[in-house]
């Protein structure tokens, strides 16, 4: 089985790399050859199979071509311009976003094969006003250019697939934490920088109020989902190809709370208020919470709790021990 990830250097498909060069197959199929590619070269994982990296722009007529030419037949596209630089430059977003998006659509249809197509969509592509819960049924109306990027192309996604082009599923993953490394330019980075900065014993800083609820999953999980959507019968999936998936809707009060009750020390006394009109702005537009039934029926496993997701990120990335 040859596997393409296209924006493999990011958090998630860091994760995701390391979970099949792990793993070695992927649904009972032995991996074969494995191809990275992002807008920054990858690092070279360890792997038992060939692995090739590359750096590029998908949205450079001819880039998505070349990716696809030697037919993978599994293929992941994680890559995206994240919310806020979305929002700030609007050009950038549908360049990368939707263009480069539709290009690798065109390029996969002009081989005329059927490859399983797994695309990282997002919870962005629903826009107040939400119900309490928001169900299967819900209107994907987003309130923000990278919601809308997104939805644009769930729907492309479940076009080319009726169409027989590829074999696509969109999986629309909850705001992922905690994330490792360095603050980016998403407007949900806060919610991981009140939890990892503080358990790093550093300042974090707030942007928003502590009674702000999201919907949140750690990225072994989010690593997870995509296993799972690549292996999965689409045909009980039907002709509707995007899926919301499962996560754990908390406040921000409550992962302050469980800061404090899993790392003690008052670990939360760390976190400094400083309200940002755009982050709010963006935030309020955004999704609280979820009954992810389908995706739930079709096998996608939440974690358990706002705890589990910040032991995860204490025994992955900080060794089991607490800054």
């Amino acid at each position: 089985m040859k596997i393409l990830i296209i924006g493999a250097a990011g958090m998630v498909g860091q994760k995701f790399v390391a979970r099949l060069c792990a793993d070695a197959e992927l649904g009972g199929q032995a991996i074969d050859a494995l191809r990275l590619y992002d807008i920054v070269p990858p690092e070279l994982p360890d792997a038992r199979f060939p692995v090739e990296t590359g750096a590029g722009d998908l949205s450079v007529p001819g880039e998505a071509e070349r990716l696809v030419a030697d037919r993978p037949d599994v293929i992941f596209h994680l890559a995206a311009v994240v919310s806020g630089e979305a929002e700030t430059d609007f050009d950038k977003g549908y360049r990368i976003n939707l263009e480069g998006t539709q290009r690798l659509f065109e390029a996969v249809r002009a081989l005329q094969y059927m490859p399983r197509l797994v695309f990282s969509s997002s919870i962005a592509v629903f826009g107040a006003p939400f119900p309490e819960k928001i169900g299967d049924e819900f209107l994907s109306a987003p309130l923000s250019s990278y919601g809308t990027q997104k939805a644009c192309c769930e729907l492309l996604l479940a076009d080319y697939s009726r169409k027989g082009f590829f074999d696509g599923l969109a999986i629309r993953l909850p705001t992922v934490v905690v994330r490792p490394g360095r603050p980016n330019k998403a407007a949900s980075g806060f919610f991981s920088n009140i939890l990892r900065e503080p358990l790093a014993g550093k300042e974090a800083v707030l942007p928003v109020s502590r009674d702000v609820r999201h919907w949140l999953v750690s990225p072994r999980t989010a690593a997870g989902f995509l296993v799972h959507a690549a292996t999965i019968d689409t045909q009980a999936v039907g002709p509707r190809r995007a899926l919301t998936m499962p996560g754990v809707s908390v406040t921000v009060a409550e992962m302050i709370a469980a800061l404090d009750r899993v790392a003690g020390e008052n670990r939360s006394a760390l976190i400094r208020e400083a309200p940002d009109e755009l982050v709010d702005r963006l935030v309020s537009g955004w999704p609280r919470d979820f009954n992810a039934e389908r995706a739930t029926k079709l096998g996608f496993v939440a974690d358990g709790s706002i705890d589990e997701i910040i032991r995860i990120h204490i025994d992955e990335e900080m060794g089991g021990k607490l800054g």
